[in-house]
C-alpha cells in the first residue's frame, strides 16, 4: 500500500459503476461485445469516462449560404432532395443533396454507406454538422454527422448535446456518437452523488472554487451552458493531475524516508587528485551545481534516485566519472550501464583514458567479452579489486556480483525495461545510489508527470570552446553543391556522416535505400582517394563494430549509416553531417543525430536534405532545427507538435494516461496541481488526517500501488 503504515488494506468503494455494460438498458450482449472490442468499454464506469469530443447547441443553426472558404465546422438544417450511390469497389461513394431557403449543400460518404442509406429519406429535414470544403466550386461536407431534425419543444429544458467518438463498426450496429449519448444519459439517470463520492479534500474544493465531483460528471456530458461545461472540464482535469501528483509525491517521499542508503561521507584523494591534476577542462557552472546535488544526496544516509538530463555534449559523462570517484573515496564500487555495446565501449575507452594516471581499475563487460576476461572481471568485482565496471545488460546477469556496489549509473535509461533495472538492486545489501542519465532533453511539464518521483537535475550549459553547429536545409536539387562542400571539409582533414532514414514498416526497403545511398556517395567520393564505412542494423555485430571503429580511428573519412549512430558515437574530427530525407525524421531524432558533430574545436555543419513533398509539419520541424541548437526548446516544440505519447524517453508508467488533461495545453493547471499535492503530502505523508480520508479511499479504490521500480 502506498500510504498505510500499518499495512491494513482499505476496502474499495463497491457501487453501480462496476456493473458490466450489458446490464445498461439499451445495450444487451451483442452491443456490449462491440463496445468492449471497439472502445474498451467493459463497465458502467468505462462508459461514464468515455467523454464527448464536443457539444452541439441545436438552437444554433446556420443558413447554407453562410458557408465560405474560411468556414471550418458548421451546423445547418436542410431538406434531403436527392441521393445516389456511384462507383464500385474502393471508389464507391454515396452522394446526397440537401437544401434550405438560402442554398444547396452536397454530402458525401465513402464508408458506412449501407448504414447511412438506411437512414436517409427523401423529403425529410436533417440536422447536419461537419467540416466544410468546396468541390467544383460548390460547398460540400464529407462524412457529416446527420440526424432527423426535431424542432425543440416549447418549454423543454435546454442543454448542449454531447457528441462521442465512435467507429464505423459501432455505427453499423446503430451506435454512432449520438446513440452513445442516449446510453450515457440513461446511465446518468441511474447515478446518485453517493456513486461518485468526492475524492478531493473539501478545503481544496472550496479554496479553488471547484465544482463537486458528481456535478462535474453530469455537466461534462450534459451541460446546461458552455460556462458550466468549462467548469466541469477544469475540475476533472485538475483531479487527474492532482491524483497523479499526490501519488508521485507519496512514492518519492516515502521512498526517501524508508530507503536506507550507503553514506558517501567524504571527498577523498581519488576525487581531489583527479579534479586538481587530471581534469581536462574547467567544469561548467551546471556541472558544478549537479555535482553539489549528488554530493548532498549521497551523504545523507538515504538512497539517491536522481535523473540527470543534459543536452548532447553538455558533459554528463564527466559528472558520472566524478560521482564514481566520490564512491571510490568512500570504499564503494560503481557500475555504468549503457544500452548498446558501441556506447558501452565508448564510455569505457573515454573513462580509461581519463583515469590512465590514477591507481584505479576499470573493466568493460558486454556480451562480446571473451571467457577468460569475463572470469577475470567477475573475480575482480567480487574481490573488490575492480573499482568501476562499464557494460551493457550483461552487468545485470545473476552471475555478476559485487563486494561493495555503491553507485549505479544508467545511461539512456528509457532503453532498459523496468524489470531489467530492478535486478541491479539484488547486487547490494544496502540499495546503491542511482543516477539515471538521458541526452534527450525533457520538457519541464513532461518531467513533472513522468519523472515526478525522482529528483532531477538539468545541465543546460555546454563546455567552453564548443562552437555552435550551423544547420541548413537544402533541396534534393542542390545535392551536387552539398557534395562539393563535404569534399572541401574532407580536404581540410575532417570527416563526414551521411545518414539515411530507417523505415520500420519495411526493413527491406530501408536496406535498399541505404545501399542506393551508399553507391551514390561512392560515385561522388571514388576510391582510393576517399574511404567509406557503412553501418546498419542488419550487419553482424562484429562487422558493425569494425566499420564503426575504422571511422572512429580516422581510417575512413565518410560514414554512411542508418540511425544506429544516433546515440553514442564520439568522433571529434567529424565536422559535417548530411541527413538524407530529413523530413522523415522526428525533431528529437534530428537533434540527437546532429549531436554527433560539433564535438571537437572546429566549426561543424548539419545539412538537412529534403525532398519536394515534405508536409507542412515536416517543414516546421526543419525550420525549428535550423533556428536553434537548444535541445530544451526543441523538446518543448516536439511535445507541442506530437504530444507526450510519442516522445522518446517517457516511462513505462501510467503517469501520462490522462483522459482529459493535457500536459501541453494545461500547463498552468499542472503547476497548480503539483503545488497543492506537494503541500498536502508534506503535511500528511500517510494521509491519516480526517480531511484526507476521501482521497485515501479513492486512491485505494483505484488500486494505485507502488507500481514503478525504484530504479526507473
Amino acid at each position: 500500500m502506498l500510504f498505510n503504515r500499518s499495512g491494513s488494506a482499505i476496502s474499495t468503494i463497491a457501487n453501480i459503476l462496476a456493473s458490466p455494460i450489458e446490464y445498461l438498458k439499451g445495450v444487451g450482449p451483442l452491443r456490449a461485445d462491440m463496445l468492449r472490442k471497439e472502445l474498451n468499454i467493459f463497465t458502467f464506469k468505462d462508459l461514464l469516462e468515455h467523454f464527448p469530443i464536443r457539444h452541439i447547441d441545436k438552437t444554433k443553426v446556420n443558413p447554407i449560404k453562410d458557408i465560405n472558404a474560411f468556414t471550418d465546422y458548421i451546423q445547418v438544417v436542410g431538406r434531403l432532395v436527392h441521393y445516389e450511390i456511384i462507383g464500385t469497389g474502393r471508389s464507391r461513394r454515396l452522394i446526397a443533396q440537401v437544401k434550405d431557403a438560402s442554398g444547396q449543400l452536397e454530402l458525401t460518404w465513402f464508408q458506412g454507406i449501407s448504414w447511412v442509406e438506411k437512414n436517409l429519406h427523401i423529403g425529410s429535414d436533417y440536422l447536419i454538422f461537419g467540416k466544410t470544403g468546396f468541390f467544383n466550386s460548390k460547398p460540400q461536407m464529407v462524412h457529416p454527422e446527420i440526424e432527423v431534425f426535431v424542432p425543440a419543444k416549447a418549454g423543454a429544458k435546454a442543454f448542449l448535446e454531447p457528441v462521442y467518438p465512435s467507429t464505423e463498426k459501432l455505427k453499423a450496429r446503430g451506435l454512432n456518437g449520438r446513440q452513445l449519448a442516449k446510453l450515457t444519459y440513461a446511465l446518468m439517470q441511474l447515478l446518485q452523488p453517493k456513486d461518485l463520492p468526492e475524492n478531493l479534500p473539501d478545503y481544496l474544493v472550496h479554496e479553488l472554487k471547484l465544482l463537486p465531483r458528481f456535478e462535474s460528471y453530469a455537466a461534462i456530458h450534459f451541460p446546461a451552458t458552455d460556462l458550466l461545461y468549462r467548469k466541469a472540464l477544469e475540475r476533472l482535469k485538475f483531479e487527474e493531475f492532482f491524483i497523479a501528483q499526490v501519488r508521485l509525491q507519496l512514492v518519492r517521499l516515502q521512498r526517501s524516508n524508508a530507503s536506507q542508503g550507503v553514506v558517501f561521507g567524504k571527498v577523498g584523494n581519488y576525487f581531489n587528485d583527479f579534479y586538481n591534476k587530471y581534469l581536462p577542462f574547467e567544469l561548467t557552472g551546471a556541472q558544478k551545481r549537479v555535482l553539489k546535488e549528488i554530493r548532498t544526496d549521497t551523504a545523507r544516509g538515504r538512497q539517491m534516485n536522481r535523473l540527470l538530463q543534459g543536452d548532447v555534449g553538455s558533459g554528463k559523462t564527466m559528472v558520472a566519472l566524478l560521482s564514481m570517484l566520490l564512491a571510490a573515496d568512500n570504499g564503494f564500487q560503481s557500475c555504468l550501464m549503457a544500452p548498446t555495446e558501441i556506447l558501452a565501449q565508448q564510455h569505457y575507452t573515454g573513462l580509461k583514458e581519463l583515469l590512465k594516471e590514477m591507481p584505479l581499475e576499470i573493466a568493460l563487460l558486454t556480451g562480446s567479452t571473451k571467457t577468460a576476461e569475463r572470469k577475470r572481471i567477475l573475480k575482480g568485482l567480487i574481490e573488490d579489486t575492480i573499482h568501476f565496471v562499464v557494460g551493457t545488460h550483461a552487468i545485470i546477469e545473476e552471475v555478476v556480483q559485487f563486494k561493495h556496489l555503491g553507485l549505479v549509473i544508467v545511461d539512456e535509461q528509457h532503453r532498459f525495461g523496468v524489470a531489467q533495472r530492478a535486478r541491479l538492486w539484488e547486487k547490494a545489501t544496502v540499495p546503491p545510489h542511482v543516477l539515471v542519465m538521458t541526452a534527450t532533453p525533457i520538457p519541464r511539464t513532461l518531467a513533472m508527470t513522468a519523472y515526478g518521483d525522482l529528483e532531477y537535475s538539468v545541465m543546460d550549459e555546454l563546455p567552453p570552446g564548443r562552437i555552435p553547429i550551423t544547420t541548413v536545409q537544402r533541396n534534393e536539387m542542390a545535392r551536387a553543391n552539398v557534395m562539393g562542400f563535404v569534399k572541401e571539409e574532407i580536404q581540410k582533414g575532417r570527416q563526414a556522416y551521411f545518414i539515411y532514414p530507417l523505415i520500420e514498416e519495411s526493413e527491406k526497403l530501408s536496406y535498399e535505400d541505404l545501399m542506393q545511398g551508399y553507391e551514390q556517395v561512392k560515385s561522388f567520393f571514388p576510391e582510393p582517394q576517399y574511404r567509406i564505412s557503412m553501418v546498419h542494423g542488419k550487419q553482424p555485430a562484429d562487422q558493425k563494430e569494425t566499420n564503426m571503429e575504422r571511422f572512429v580511428k580516422g581510417d575512413t573519412q565518410i560514414m554512411v549509416s542508418t540511425t544506429v549512430i544516433e546515440v553514442g558515437v564520439n568522433v571529434p574530427n567529424a565536422s559535417v553531417m548530411v541527413i538524407e530525407s530529413a523530413e522523415k525524421f522526428g525533431l528529437s531524432q534530428l537533434h540527437q543525430l546532429r549531436g554527433r558533430v560539433g564535438r571537437g574545436s572546429e566549426k561543424s555543419f548539419c545539412i538537412l536534405l529534403t525532398g519536394s513533398r515534405a508536409s507542412k509539419e515536416a517543414k516546421e520541424r526543419i525550420n525549428i532545427m535550423c533556428a536553434t541548437n537548444d535541445g530544451f526548446k526543441i523538446a518543448e516544440k516536439d511535445l507541442e507538435m506530437r504530444g507526450p505519447g510519442d516522445i522518446e524517453g517517457t516511462r513505462q508508467s501510467g503517469a501520462l494516461n490522462f483522459k482529459l488533461a493535457s500536459i501541453v495545453n494545461d500547463k498552468g493547471l499542472l503547476e497548480l496541481a503539483k503545488e497543492k499535492a506537494e503541500s498536502l503530502v508534506e503535511k500528511d505523508l500517510y494521509l491519516e488526517q480526517e480531511a484526507h480520508q476521501s482521497l485515501k479511499n479513492f486512491m485505494q479504490s483505484q488500486k494505485l500501488k507502488q507500481g514503478w521500480s525504484k530504479i526507473s
